[in-house]
Order: structure tokens, then sequence, then C-alpha cells
């Protein structure tokens, strides 16, 4: 492996956003030092960059101190869907909190940037929309969401802190829903869900009336802003939104997945989760603005591309 002084620490890195970071940023020379416990991530996810001499994987807990030499860290580690972070709230909390106490001060011992994953979440069930940095969200501190959105919103308090107290150089990244290529077949997100689903000819789960919206960014332009974010000046810190701001219900999103896969898939009804969010919107003019970035691929492609990933794994490929 090449010298730290270009080498960047990717927590959570065989995740499904994190194995797309590092394969982009060893495209663009730089080399990776891959961190995950594999708690949702898989070695499957990154078995093809594993030949590559300029990237190197390491089983570990972020929970617990990480003594390496890098020059950015981007700290993508904590389960990221409901039915993976409400297996373990406990943890899923300490992920992010204790976690990125641990990242940071990583970082400040080698005095280099730091990027934190945080998420669309921290806006919570929003009554703004489409939702602006500056809003400071609607969160049930104590529901079963709260593990995750609660996690997050801390880990945000903890990065501007230590830029305050430490002038340490920051990036806070709020993602919005991302899909593509190696999501979990059974994380529970809505687009892998209905993906499945239609494929196996089975009914189409739709949680509530199927009138709530989302907004869904296709994983090469979320890692891309990602990337983007990373190489600002010190000043630019966040919180920036990363999301396609194109809005869809989820009946919308159903109807179409059910079109490309040719699925005699019916839909189904359930009630609605517990703080389920009803509309979630980016706005993204500060990101458009600071980092010149705003998603290419639209939601007719970006599904293809996913449909044809989960039409091969399923079957064995």
């Amino acid at each position: 492996m090449s010298s730290y002084t270009n080498t960047a620490l990717v927590t959570g890195g065989a995740g499904f956003i994190g194995s797309h970071l590092c394969e982009k940023l060893l495209a663009r020379g730089t080399s990776v030092l891959c961190i995950d416990n594999y708690y949702t991530g898989t070695r499957q996810n990154i078995l093809h960059l594993l030949d590559d001499p300029h990237f190197e994987v390491m089983r570990h807990d972020i929970t617990f101190p990480l003594y390496v030499e890098v020059s950015s860290v981007f700290n993508l580690a904590c389960p990221a869907s409901p039915v993976h972070y409400q297996r373990d709230p406990v943890q899923t909390t300490k992920v992010s909190v204790h976690g990125s106490i641990n990242m940071l001060g990583l970082a400040k011992r080698l005095n280099a940037p730091i990027l934190q994953a945080s998420t669309s979440e921290v806006y919570g069930d929003p009554l703004v929309h489409p939702q602006p940095e500056t809003y400071w969200g609607n969160v049930n501190t104590v529901g079963p969401r709260a593990c995750y959105d609660e996690g997050k919103r801390c880990a945000e308090t903890l990065f501007f802190d230590y830029w305050r107290q430490h002038r340490l150089s920051i990036k806070v990244a709020r993602i919005f829903n991302t899909y593509g290529p190696r999501m979990h077949p059974n994380d529970g997100r809505v687009v892998s869900n209905f993906i499945v689903q239609a494929l196996k000819g089975e009914p189409i789960t739709i949680f509530g009336t199927g009138e709530q919206t989302r907004s869904f960014c296709y994983v090469d332009d979320l890692v891309d802003g990602l990337i983007a974010l990373m190489d600002t000046s010190d000043d630019v810190t966040g919180p920036i939104n990363l999301g396609n701001p194109g809005e869809f219900t989820m009946v919308q999103l159903a109807e179409a997945i059910i079109r490309k896969t040719n699925s005699r898939s019916t839909l189904t009804f359930k009630p609605l989760p517990t703080d389920d969010p009803q509309q979630r919107k980016p706005d993204i003019s500060r990101a458009k603005d600071a980092l010149a970035w705003e998603p290419k691929i639209p939601l007719e492609e970006g599904l293809d591309r996913t449909i044809h990933y989960f039409r091969k794994l399923l079957n064995g490929g």
C-alpha cells in the first residue's frame, strides 16, 4: 500500500454506499483503507477490489478506538435501514456516538479532514418541504427510529464541536434515500423491497396509503457528491444535503418497478410504521453552489441498473 499521505480511511467500506465510495476513490488514484465489522456490509461488495495493491481491508468495530495512519477519513459506518438499525438500537446509537468520537479523535491526532455521512432522517417527519439545511427537524426522541435519527443528530453535534473546539476540518453530508447495485436484498428499504418482490412475483408491500413521498438518488451520483464535499476548502463544513430532488409517491415507484420487471405482482397495503415520514425531498441549493454538484442519473435509468443487479443476484449470479 502506498504512503498514507494519500490514503483515505472509509469506515463502513464494505457496505452499499461505502463499497462504491472505495471503488471511486481507487479510480481517482487514492489508496483506500476499508474498515468494516460486517454487521450489514459484506465481503462480496468488495471482492473485486481485493487484488488492487492500493486497497486494504480491516475488520473492526469503530465503537472501539482505531490506530492507523491515513490522510482523510470518510465515516460511513452505521446500519442505515430500519430493519437493521432497530435490531440492536443501543448499538446503533453507540456507532453514531462512540464511533464518531473515536473517528474524530483519530482525525484530530492526524490533522486529517473527516467527513460524516449523516442522513435526511435528522429532519424526522418534516413540517417544512422541501427540507433545507437550515431546518432543525421534527424528530420523536423516544420512538423506535430515534436510535438512528438522534444518533446521527448527536454525531453532527460532535463534529461541529470538534470544529469549534479543535478547529478540525470537518464535512457533514446529509444523505437522502440512495439506491443502486449492492443494496442488501433484505434491508427493508423501499427500492430493494419492491424490486425483489416484483422479480419474485410476490405482492408488493406498501405501508400506509402509498401517497407518502421519497426522493431517490442513484448511488453513483451520491458518491460523486461525497467526494466533491471532501475536496472543498476547510471553510466548507456543511451540513450539505445530498440527494435527488425528484419526488415520487410509493405507488408511483411500485408501478414503475412492476412495469420495468414485467411482473405480475399486485399491491398490498399495510399500516404505516411509527414515525415513518410522510414526505422527503432535499433542497440541494447549497450543494449546487458549494460543490457544483447535482444528480445526473434519472430514476428510470437508475432503476434499470438496480433491477439488472437484483435479477442477477436472485439468479445466483
